[in-house]
């Protein structure tokens, strides 16, 4: 009966220590899974700003590019676009002509800038057109005398001319500083490279070229004249006369020579 009892003991432990060992590995389990889903729950939480802040900064870099593929719209269109033709006559100072207009909304001014500013220049250098605007400027350019058996093609890629422009609030005068104190909102609306005619052969550029450029210098003589003035004219020394004097004083001279040509 005792060794019945002995056996019926340690059957006993081993039965409640067989059920004790899950309860233990439930416990650490549960320990496990609680850990494991607190992580999980502050994975899931700062997963969501993590990728908000990674969609922010990818949507701002895609936005650059696309900013940067997209064409910049011109504010002035140039005739000829993209070059500028120039009578090839080695040694001597040629002229040039185009034709600028402004072709937006708001006011804009045009600068002049080249590669070789010692040997070219425009004339006017820059100004300020309202919408809807032209002007022809005079480009001036000494052509080198060939070295070396070189080529004019090989001076056509030495000289280059930029034209920008920049969009301003109305009328005002026109001054170069304006493109540095505004570098961010300044445009390049064209390079043009120097394209060389032989002055002897006739041709369509040509021809066109001789045109401009006597329109150029007609614009240039308008532009010289003093703007008429409508008001009241001073003579001498601040003496203002007004229109009823002054045809008052063409009646009374009238009258007088009518008495003379009566006596």
């Amino acid at each position: 009966m005792a060794i019945g009892a002995e056996h019926k003991s340690q059957s006993d432990g081993r039965v409640w220590g067989f059920f004790k060992l899950p309860f233990r590995q439930t416990g650490n389990a549960t320990g496990t899974t609680s850990s494991s889903s607190l992580s999980s729950n502050l994975y899931a939480e700062t997963q969501p700003q993590n990728e908000g802040s990674n969609r922010h900064a990818s949507a701002n870099s895609v936005s650059a590019v696309a900013k940067s593929l997209l064409p910049t719209r011109r504010r002035l269109k140039l005739d000829p676009a993209n070059k500028l033709y120039f009578p090839y006559e080695p040694g001597k100072q040629v002229r040039s002509a185009v034709r600028i207009k402004n072709t937006s909304k708001s006011y804009a001014a045009f600068k002049f800038q080249t590669t070789a500013p010692k040997s070219c220049f425009m004339r006017p250098p820059g100004a300020i057109l309202a919408p809807g605007e032209g002007i022809i400027a005079t480009v001036f350019k000494f052509v080198e005398p060939p070295e070396n058996n070189e080529k004019p093609m090989d001076q056509k890629r030495k000289v280059k001319f930029k034209i920008m422009s920049l969009k301003v609030k109305g009328p005002m005068d026109y001054v170069s500083e304006l493109f540095d104190d505004l570098k961010d909102q300044v445009a390049i609306e064209q390079i043009l490279r120097v394209v060389f005619l032989d002055p002897g052969r006739p041709c369509p550029a040509l021809e066109k070229l001789k045109r401009q450029l006597a329109d150029a210098d007609a614009e240039l003589e308008a532009r010289k004249k003093p703007p008429e003035d409508a008001g009241p004219k001073i003579i001498g020394e601040g003496l203002v006369i007004d229109e009823w004097k002054e045809r008052r004083e063409r009646y009374l001279a009238r009258q007088q020579v009518e008495g003379v040509d009566s006596v």
